[in-house]
């Protein structure tokens, strides 16, 4: 699901996310957690994360599945600075222990399998040096929107972008993204599944990694966490 067409036009439907007020936080705090080490992004995508932080001097290694998104990050300034394995981010292995293991964006919904979910926390603790931290963000699912008996739910409806949601039901936790962007002049259409996890759910797979829950804000200026939390930023420490 993320060939050569969404590859290519990816970072104009995530733009917002490259916006200084966005990613400057972002990269603060995963730099703030790398400390004197290096860092393993899982699903490093087209860099924008990556990039940054490696400009920041820390040493950035990431796993991506698509070699069409590796393509473009290949292709920006600094890269030839990320080493970049394809592979599997639930099974992939890369050489080195790390003080950091990032996980951005919602990306662990990528796999719709809670097997699937429990193994990317598996594998970011055996990357981790003693006392590392994997630092996943995404979102918190909204009961009020989980509207089982309703074909879809929309999201987002602008000029350039439409945005749909779908429920499967509460046993798989699978919901499908609908978009359909306007992007120099051109329509690019995506379809993907994800799988949703609660905040609880997601202690217990760091638990049964041997990792321990450190820190949980509602986004990357440390915000404090609550019932009304639509996002988070988790971050889990290895013994």
């Amino acid at each position: 699901m993320w060939g050569p067409e969404i590859a290519e036009a990816y970072d104009a439907t995530v733009a917002e996310r490259f916006r200084p007020e966005d990613l400057v936080p972002t990269v603060d705090r995963l730099a703030e957690l790398a400390g004197d080490g290096a860092a393993l992004e899982l699903a490093v995508g087209t860099g924008r994360v990556a990039l940054p932080l490696s400009e920041r001097g820390v040493p950035v290694h990431g796993i991506e599945l698509s070699p069409h998104m590796a393509e473009q990050l290949q292709e920006k300034p600094g890269a030839e600075q990320v080493e970049v394995t394809l592979g599997d981010m639930t099974s992939t292995r890369v050489s080195g222990a790390f003080s950091l293991v990032y996980l951005v964006f919602n990306t662990i919904q990528n796999v719709t399998t809670q097997d699937e979910q429990v193994a990317i926390f598996a594998n970011a603790a055996a990357h981790l040096e003693p006392a590392g931290r994997f630092v996943v963000e995404v979102g918190v699912p909204q009961p009020e929107e989980l509207r089982m008996g309703e074909q879809g739910y929309v999201f987002e409806m602008t000029d350039d972008h439409v945005g749909i949601d779908t429920y499967e039901g509460p046993v798989t936790q699978i919901s499908r993204s609908h978009h359909w962007w306007k992007i120099d002049g051109r329509q690019v259409r995506h379809r993907a599944p994800y799988r949703y996890l609660w905040p609880s759910e997601m202690d217990l797979m760091a638990k049964l990694a041997g990792l321990q829950l450190e820190d949980r804000s509602a986004g990357w200026r440390a915000e404090p966490f609550t019932n009304e939390s639509t996002t988070q930023v988790a971050v889990y420490r290895k013994p």
